[in-house]
């Protein structure tokens, strides 16, 4: 499995954010967006996650499993929001996230409780998600990356909120994701405990990839 993009372009409104961004990474990897506020990070993920159309380029999954015409498709997206109901408990919004993306060729994805286990909340999911500390919901929202197999993980500031601990719990769950051969993308101002990670730097309207072992 690899993720190849090739000339990617995005505008926001008028302004030409960034152009030809191209890089390639294969299952088993990850890759670290890096650079200045406004140089386009949150911008590429989206463009990935297919929320925002491309200006010019392509972005596809070369996946034996199954065919991928939407990399979207096959990625699950956690942004700056959460995207839980708060009136919902946490298992109902869970169940939702796991009927509506359903699993991916070549995986399964956990239950609700097992999930909740993962990222060190198992026994309340009960609870509404309202109710809980910013924290826990940002662990909850992981939870969202366990339930539906989807081999590409595209993560925007995933660790916002989350004390030291919880930071090593989703560089634990990150790695195992790639121990399974998926691919991670996360956008990020601070490290992520990851080992042989490939490094983009974003400078607005050019980018550079680089690999840093």
């Amino acid at each position: 499995m690899r993720l190849v993009a090739e000339g990617l372009s995005a505008r926001r409104g008028e302004d030409l954010i960034f152009q030809d961004i191209s890089f390639e990474i294969a299952g088993g990897e990850a890759l670290v967006v890096t650079g200045a506020n406004g140089s386009g990070k949150s911008t590429l993920l989206r463009v990935l996650a297919g929320l925002l159309a491309a200006e010019a380029g392509t972005a596809r999954l070369l996946a034996a499993a199954q065919p991928v015409e939407r990399l979207a498709e096959a990625a699950h997206y956690l942004g700056h929001r959460n995207a839980m109901k708060r009136e919902l408990t946490v298992d109902e919004n869970l169940t939702f996230w796991k009927a509506f993306l359903g699993d991916f060729a070549g995986g399964a994805g956990l239950s609700v409780d097992e999930a909740a286990d993962r990222v060190g909340l198992g026994g309340i999911v009960h609870l509404p998600f309202g109710t809980l500390s910013a924290g826990q919901q940002r662990r909850m929202a992981m939870a969202k990356l366990l339930v539906a197999w989807r081999p590409v993980w595209i993560l925007d500031e995933p660790t916002a909120a989350l004390d030291v601990a919880a930071e090593s719990m989703f560089a634990g769950l990150v790695t195992a994701h790639l121990s399974r051969g998926g691919i991670a993308i996360a956008a990020t101002h601070q490290p992520l405990g990851l080992d042989g990670v490939r490094e983009l730097r974003m400078t607005g309207f050019t980018g550079v990839a680089e690999t840093v072992w």
